[in-house]
């Protein structure tokens, strides 16, 4: 199918540490067929893994990926490069979803509409796995922990363009799905961390300094509201638990400021140290051109929309 498309093409598949005949058949496949590419890891290390490793070997303009329990239709890849000549990601819906109702469709549906609130980032389906990406959106991505149910909404900070398109989906035949309703929890821990990593990864002293002022604030209010009482009309406050709240409130405050601080001298220490920019330039029209760049491969999402290739 690939090569009628008629543009050059590669296939990676990665195996996450299976304990079969995978990584023989494999090696087998790729002796035949000059486009396929295995990548085998050492062990399980999880889906978002997976996706890493796959973007770092990409070599193409475009990249496809799709899930390899068979339930994502191949046959939409087409379709997906045809739609992200106008964007830079392009996610599958899959509208027709061919799942268990009350342990599959519904905890995502719930996870859908929770992770399109926080970000800002407005997806049907942030579960399906069958996306497209511009080269330079994969390479621009640090991938860890789950965050492969957050790609469009971390690649959001780039600025890139976004589209939704219906795919096709197909029942399960084989194996066992480890997602159900116990995910929806680690989903919403998982979403603090974007939504976090997405507002304040450059400015942690906007929100822990801000969490530091309203503590420190209260716990001050407090304090000389009970130091009034002492002074004025001569109460007894030592046994007081309000007391402790206000000297509590008032601690906390320090350390969330202090915390803050602390985020800020990082932020500024890792991009000194990496060189990588706090911004993500689309287009440079004109005037002379810097010159080379610290790391080739880490174009800004948005340039060498004139590439070709799968």
């Amino acid at each position: 199918m690939l090569a009628q498309l008629g543009r050059p093409y590669e296939v990676i598949v990665v195996d996450d540490g299976s304990t079969d005949e995978t990584p023989r058949l494999l090696a087998e496949l790729v002796r035949k067929d000059d486009h396929l590419v295995a990548v085998t890891l050492r062990r399980n290390f999880g889906q978002t893994a997976a996706l890493a490793a796959g973007f770092e070997h990409a070599s193409g303009a475009v990249v496809v990926t799709l899930d390899g329990d068979l339930q994502n239709d191949p046959a939409d890849i087409p379709r997906l490069l045809q739609a992200i000549e106008e964007h830079d990601l392009v996610s599958g819906w899959r509208v027709e979803r061919e799942d268990p109702f009350l342990t599959r469709r519904l905890p995502s549906a719930v996870a859908n509409w929770l992770i399109s609130r926080v970000t800002g980032v407005r997806l049907h389906d942030y579960g399906c796995t069958l996306k497209a990406y511009r080269r330079e959106v994969v390479k621009a991505l640090r991938l860890y922990g789950e965050m492969h149910r957050f790609l469009p909404a971390v690649a959001s900070w780039w600025g890139v363009s976004i589209a939704e398109l219906p795919v096709g989906h197909r029942p399960r035949t084989r194996g066992r799905s480890k997602y159900g309703v116990s995910r929806t929890l680690k989903v919403l821990l998982d979403l603090i961390a974007v939504k976090f990593l997405l507002a304040f990864s450059h400015r942690p002293i906007q929100v822990f300094g801000l969490a530091g002022l309203l503590a420190g604030g209260a716990g001050g209010a407090i304090c000389t509201y009970l130091a009034a009482l002492k002074l004025l009309a001569g109460e007894a406050i030592g046994g007081r638990p309000l007391l402790l709240l206000g000297v509590l409130l008032m601690v906390l405050g320090v350390q969330f400021v202090m915390m803050g601080l602390l985020g800020e001298m990082l932020v500024r220490v890792y991009h000194e140290a990496t060189g990588r920019p706090t911004y993500a330039v689309k287009q440079v029209l004109g005037g002379e051109q810097p010159e080379g760049r610290r790391r080739g491969d880490e174009r800004s999402p948005g340039e060498g929309r004139g590439a070709q290739g799968a």
